[in-house]
């Protein structure tokens, strides 16, 4: 299966925008500290239409992105601006690596949903794989005897993200990624507006503003990558790539922050690359079959 068949583009694309997600978490968790979520939400939303803007620009303009499905875009930008408001603000109380664990529970949600709702075949082999993945993100983890309250919000945030990726696969076999993602940027920032009102703004400096500019970039790009990825393989093969999100935390709080894993995540993220890895050769094996009987 060469590097540019569906579900190998589908799997190289969730790999990117999971590193860009996971850049966006590290920058989040610094902002969170100074602004609030709506604020987040708006200032990065505001420049994520400049890479969207290209988008509709290279689909042929703005008659290329009108939605056959409007209300199942509004639900499904809706989840996603929830999953926004709850992992941003966990960021306020817990690490940046607590919450992306508890935040990857949501592959074994989708994997589960997948099969009725998608009625995708998952094999036992990849329920394994997803499961050891999991293994590894508790590993990482580690939980103690004393579970704070505010694990709640990871914890929503992650069916959000699951009932979402599941509308993705969906829609995105009549939307174009570019609907998709201006139906995800417009409703976050409507949700960002509609906290001002009763919130203290603080308005950003120069520096801030350039923080600001670059997550919206990224968000942009990032999501259009994630969304993209679904047109070309199914919820529960890429689903579980998204604990790759805590290898590239690993490296990215040792290059900033010095942080030096210890032996248990190691032992964790070993597991979550493995289950990441062997998604990805199930994968090539099914479709080389699959060549070989057409």
């Amino acid at each position: 299966m060469s590097l540019t068949s569906g579900p190998t583009r589908g799997i190289t694309l969730m790999m990117i925008g999971t590193l860009m997600l996971t850049v966006q978490d590290a920058v989040s968790k610094w902002l969170i500290t100074d602004f609030t979520v709506g604020e987040i939400l708006v200032y990065r939303g505001a420049f994520a239409y400049l890479p969207l803007a290209w988008f509709i620009w290279r689909d042929g303009g703005w008659l290329t992105v009108r939605s056959r499905r409007p209300r199942a875009n509004v639900v499904r930008a809706l989840l996603n601006t929830g999953a926004g408001f709850t992992v941003i603000s966990a960021y306020a109380f817990l690490p940046l690596a607590d919450v992306l664990a508890v935040l990857f529970a949501s592959p074994i949600i989708v994997t589960a949903l997948s099969v009725p709702l998608l009625r995708e075949s998952v094999g036992w082999r990849r329920w394994t794989a997803v499961i050891i993945g999991f293994v590894g993100v508790l590993i990482i983890l580690r939980p103690g005897s004393q579970i704070s309250w505010y694990f709640v919000l990871p914890v929503f945030g992650a069916v959000f993200v699951a009932f979402r990726d599941i509308l993705t696969r969906t829609i995105g076999s009549v939307d174009s990624s570019t609907t998709i993602l201006l139906y995800t940027v417009s409703v976050s920032m409507l949700g960002g507006l509609a906290t001002f009102p009763f919130v203290e703004l603080t308005s950003p400096n120069a520096l801030q503003w350039a923080v600001f500019a670059s997550m919206g970039l990224v968000n942009g790009v990032a999501h259009y990558c994630t969304i993209k990825a679904f047109t070309f393989a199914s919820v529960s093969t890429l689903a579980p790539l998204r604990y790759f999100a805590l290898v590239w935390a690993a490296i990215i709080g040792y290059l900033v922050w010095n942080d030096t894993p210890t032996q248990w995540t190691l032992l964790g993220t070993a597991l979550v690359v493995a289950s990441g890895v062997f998604i990805i050769l199930r994968e090539r094996r099914v479709a080389a079959l699959t060549e070989k009987e057409t």
